[in-house]
């Protein structure tokens, strides 16, 4: 598994650029449940979670929620965050590929192109077999990744994201070295640069990791190939009525998958 470590350890930084109201995201979510599984979900896991801003919105909500991430950086900073609300939320740093709850979730998300870190076939199946696992029957997965129109086999975007908070700036420029896909493998080497000017003073933060370009169908695939989840839906914003198309309102790519009754 394949990820940007050098900047994501540095939870402060990160979260002033992405801190952001994500309770569209979290509608959207619960009504992906009541529309696939007939009722409101009662909880959540957060994968890859970061700060947890979408565990935490559901916890806001009074539902159970769950935040998961690799890097225990990132899951003490969320931990601290969550103890200054007065939410309870189970938090865990653990890989996406392995994990195990405590009890079960109604849902499950992976948000903002996270998936993409896992390059071999062989680890998407077992994430998503894991993902299963820790599904109550019938639960849905949601998958969220970046719009074909701005990854593709022949275009990668330079993404650039800004923030600042309390005296320090922080501005990320992703992509710095024109990544190309590799055809056979559908994976790219991708390099950032995290620019940091904290109350003046300044430094260079740079990374790089291996991504995989995904698309429904191989997902699709994948799901099938785990014998646990199948593909349910595709979208292209967070609006049930919106779908994946090249429309100027379809702006992400959102896959939901379902675990299979027999699972």
């Amino acid at each position: 598994m394949a990820e940007h470590d050098n900047f994501y350890q540095r939870a402060t930084y990160y979260d002033i650029v992405f801190d952001r109201d994500v309770s569209r995201e979290v509608d959207f979510i619960v009504d992906l449940y009541r529309h696939y599984h007939g009722d409101a979900p009662e909880s959540m896991l957060d994968i890859a979670c970061g700060p947890g801003y979408h565990a935490r919105e559901f916890a806001r909500r009074g539902l159970r929620a769950t935040g998961l991430d690799l890097r225990p950086e990132m899951v003490e900073f969320a931990r601290e965050k969550d103890a200054k609300e007065g939410l309870s939320i189970e938090w865990l740093a653990a890989d996406m590929r392995t994990f195990s709850l405590i009890e079960p979730v109604d849902v499950a998300a992976t948000m903002f192109d996270s998936l993409d870190a896992l390059t071999l076939n062989a680890d998407l199946v077992r994430h998503f077999q894991t993902v299963a696992a820790n599904l109550t029957p019938c639960g849905v997965y949601l998958v969220d990744l970046t719009h074909p129109r701005d990854l593709s086999y022949t275009h990668y975007r330079k993404f650039e994201y800004h923030g600042e908070r309390d005296g320090t700036k922080v501005d990320i420029f992703w992509a710095t070295n024109d990544p190309c896909y590799d055809v056979v493998s559908g994976t790219t080497y991708v390099e950032l640069e995290v620019h940091v000017n904290d109350h003046g003073e300044k430094q260079i933060i740079k990374d790089s990791a291996w991504e995989r370009l995904l698309y429904p169908q191989e997902l699709s695939l994948i799901a099938d190939l785990s014998g646990k989840l199948k593909m349910v839906g595709t979208y292209g914003s967070y609006d049930l009525g919106q779908p994946l198309d090249f429309s100027a309102d379809s702006d992400r790519m959102l896959l939901v998958f379902q675990k299979l009754e027999a699972a």
